[in-house]
């Protein structure tokens, strides 16, 4: 039944949210956070059963492309597709369309990411062949997590009429996108109970979306369907190149999903999921002490010490904390952060220090 169904895994991000661990020659997709797998090792083991290493392809830049293969080498180098350049989520899943349809002309893509935690793995699976299946009705398919906190760094879905079960699985349409919100906009949402947070994941006929492609964002169809006319052929890479550097950035979200004819969403309630987007987001993934810390990697002495994170990574010196709590403790050799849980996701202010005194060897 699912031998056209083919996953895509998304893999060319630089990643800094988790700096200054994730950094651009080692984003977090490449880093082993959890356990001794990498994010994007553990992305491609959760989908054994479902997809045979021949149907797992893998969007990223060329210099990760050497360090995923070297990772997961039972993925067919072929499998691999090159970006040359960032260009948004909805440039690198229309060269991954126009590629894999060129292969089968029938062929189903989820949309996945590479460096997101998922605990349920045979649930995750279910939830995949549902969609599968609504796929197959010609909808564009998401998966939503269920909020568990007014977050303004996620996009909402509101969640409208039922279209039907699948794999014992319910279905139901989207009524509404919602980018981003502001706190009192997502506190609203919240309340209200039809929303849920866009998971990033994406199922959908490859035909059936390039078709959006075309209506949508003609520009970008027009590009990505004279790489498709040039795949294989000796003039592939400089074709691809001058293709690219004129590609407007734009994300899948904004580009095709806000406005596609049929779209649908399924509920991914009880998955154990997390986009670990924040040095804080380790409790939500990761098993806490009897003082409610999590120590991973180098030597660390915490007296008095409740409700922190020490994440020592390549460097050798002690670090002691006494009297403290609510802490995030993060040290790479060159770095050392130190921040209270609540301001972590003020890491990415770093980044715009870091580049305005331009202080790349950190970036």
């Amino acid at each position: 039944m699912y031998e056209n169904f083919y996953a895509l895994i998304l893999a060319g991000g630089g990643g800094t949210r988790l700096w200054p661990l994730s950094r651009k020659a080692l984003p977090k997709q490449m880093l082993r956070l959890i356990d001794e797998r990498s994010m994007f090792q553990m992305a491609v083991q959760r989908l054994n059963g479902l997809f045979p290493e021949g149907r797992i392809l893998v969007v990223t830049s060329a210099h990760q492309a050497v360090e995923m293969q070297d990772q997961c080498p039972q993925i067919p180098e072929e499998n691999f597709i090159i970006e040359p350049e960032p260009r948004g989520t909805a440039s690198a899943i229309g060269l991954s369309a126009v590629t894999l349809l060129k292969r089968d002309p029938q062929a189903v893509m989820a949309v996945l990411t590479a460096d997101h935690f998922i605990q349920e793995v045979g649930h995750f699976l279910g939830l995949l062949k549902a969609a599968y299946q609504v796929a197959r009705e010609g909808y564009l398919v998401t998966m939503g997590i269920t909020p568990t906190y007014p977050a303004t760094g996620y996009g909402y879905i509101k969640v409208g009429r039922e279209i039907g079960e699948f794999e014992g699985i319910q279905a139901y349409a989207v009524d509404q996108f919602k980018e981003k919100p502001i706190l009192r906009d997502a506190r609203a949402m919240i309340k209200d109970g039809k929303y849920l947070w866009n998971s990033g994941m994406f199922i959908w006929e490859v035909q059936q979306v390039l078709d959006e492609f075309e209506r949508q964002l003609p520009e970008h169809f027009s590009g990505i369907s004279r790489i498709s006319d040039s795949l294989g052929t000796t003039s592939q890479d400089a074709i691809t190149s001058e293709i690219w550097s004129n590609m407007k950035p734009k994300t899948i979200d904004y580009g095709i999903m806000e406005d596609a004819k049929r779209t649908a969403i399924i509920p991914a309630e009880g998955l154990g999921w997390s986009d670990i987007g924040s040095w804080e987001s380790f409790f939500d993934v990761m098993q806490v002490d009897e003082n409610g810390n999590i120590i991973r990697g180098g030597e660390s002495i915490s007296m008095d010490t409740r409700n922190s994170l020490f994440y020592l990574y390549g460097s050798e010196r002690l670090v002691v904390t006494i009297g403290v709590e609510d802490l995030v403790v993060v040290d790479t050799g060159d770095v050392l952060l130190l921040c209270s849980r609540d301001k972590a996701q003020d890491v990415r202010k770093v980044i715009k220090v870091l580049k305005h005194k331009e202080l790349d060897d950190y970036l």
